[in-house]
């Protein structure tokens, strides 16, 4: 790994969204930006306009293309004065990076996830190093939700790059989903500028080697009327529109999850929705029961990967805490310390052939739960 550039405020992610990877640098000054891969080079840009006014720079790159050149190289000019005419911007600088794809033939693979840091960086990104203090490799890392405390304010979003370079360096791939806090403040409505999307919309499917996902977004976890909100949502709305795109990813005569290719299917939200809760967070019952049978019947994910709860178990379907009928074993994994900042605890996952190895690990690597998950 070379050393990071002073313009840039965190190393580069690479995160995956449907068939593409979407490149993420943050910057510290104004610039322009666009990444080399092969022979071929990828622009921040607005519809032929290179983006200078914003501090994340997003590059859309085809996964078969950066998997097959595995590296990338980042390049930048200073915008020194951007004018109607005659702008000035610096020389061209430039920052390469390796990039390690998943093996299509792999069977053993290190996931490692994060959910909840509510804004802290030091122990998520201790924990997150469990494989590399192991001696072994991380293959994919998962924010799940609540990174930031929430959007109050843009410096907020610094905690995801922070977190993302932290762990995998810009050199593996990352998937991002939102969670609930990360929809509050007056910066709540920028977040697709700082995070991968696919075309916007925070809901969506990736395939990196023999690992199918799809990241769901549960949104707020109240009604839309409550007085927390103030009027500024419309997730009753939104949940029914990703219905319609869950049901229809689902109802392909030839859907995308049942290519021969794919050995472990996998869900990533940051809310378990089949848990039951209590008043005022008992919305949605029926939605999320189509979701899981949709899942169940469809899919027939192995896992589903979880934050939100601020506790570490896993859950089986018809256990106490199905309530909806869970298409799968739910991981929750992500815990934190109200009074002690630096303390986290997440989820190291090893997929195997037929189970999953899950370990609960601490920001000091220690191991402080987990079981064998057997996939049916």
């Amino acid at each position: 790994m070379t050393r990071r550039p002073d313009i840039f405020a965190d190393l580069p992610t690479v995160y995956a969204v449907g068939k593409n990877y979407i490149i993420i640098v943050p910057v510290n000054e104004p610039c322009l930006m666009w990444v080399r891969v092969g022979d071929e080079e990828f622009y921040d840009d607005s519809n032929g306009i290179l983006r200078s006014a914003r501090l994340t720079h997003k590059m859309t790159v085809p996964m078969p293309l950066l998997d097959s050149a595995g590296g990338y190289t980042v390049l930048w000019r200073k915008m020194t004065e951007r004018k109607p005419y005659f702008s000035v911007a610096g020389d061209v600088e430039e920052y390469t990076s390796c990039f390690r794809p998943l093996d299509p033939k792999k069977e053993k693979i290190n996931i490692y996830h994060i959910a909840d840091a509510h804004n802290r960086v030091e122990g998520p990104v201790n924990a997150g190093l469990y494989f590399e203090r192991a001696g072994e490799q991380l293959d994919l890392l998962i924010l799940n939700g609540d990174i930031p405390n929430h959007s109050g304010d843009i410096a907020n979003f610094e905690s995801i790059h922070k977190i993302a370079a932290g762990v995998a360096h810009g050199e593996i791939p990352v998937v991002f989903s939102r969670g609930n806090h990360d929809m509050r403040g007056v910066c709540a409505e920028f977040i697709e500028d700082h995070t991968p999307t696919d075309g916007g919309v925070s809901y969506y499917t990736f395939r990196l080697g023999p690992v199918w996902g799809a990241v769901l977004d549960c949104a707020e976890d109240k009604p839309d009327s409550s007085d927390e909100y103030g009027h500024t949502v419309c997730c009753e709305n939104f949940r029914r529109r990703e219905t319609r795109w869950l049901e229809s990813l689902c109802g392909e005569a030839e859907p995308e999850f049942s290519d021969e290719g794919i050995k472990y299917r996998l869900v990533v939200v940051h809310n378990p929705f089949t848990e039951r809760r209590k008043p005022p967070f008992d919305i949605e019952e029926d939605t999320f029961t189509h979701w899981a049978e949709l899942l169940r019947e469809k899919v027939k994910p192995q896992l589903m990967i979880c934050g939100h709860v601020h506790r570490c178990y896993v859950s089986y379907p018809g256990g106490e805490r199905d309530a909806f009928g869970q298409p799968c074993p739910i991981v929750a994994a992500s815990r934190i310390v109200k009074d002690d900042p630096a303390f986290y605890v997440g989820g190291a996952i090893t997929l195997d052939g037929d189970h999953a190895e899950v370990r609960f690990t601490d920001n000091n690597g220690n191991v402080v739960g987990g079981e064998r998950v057997d996939f049916k």
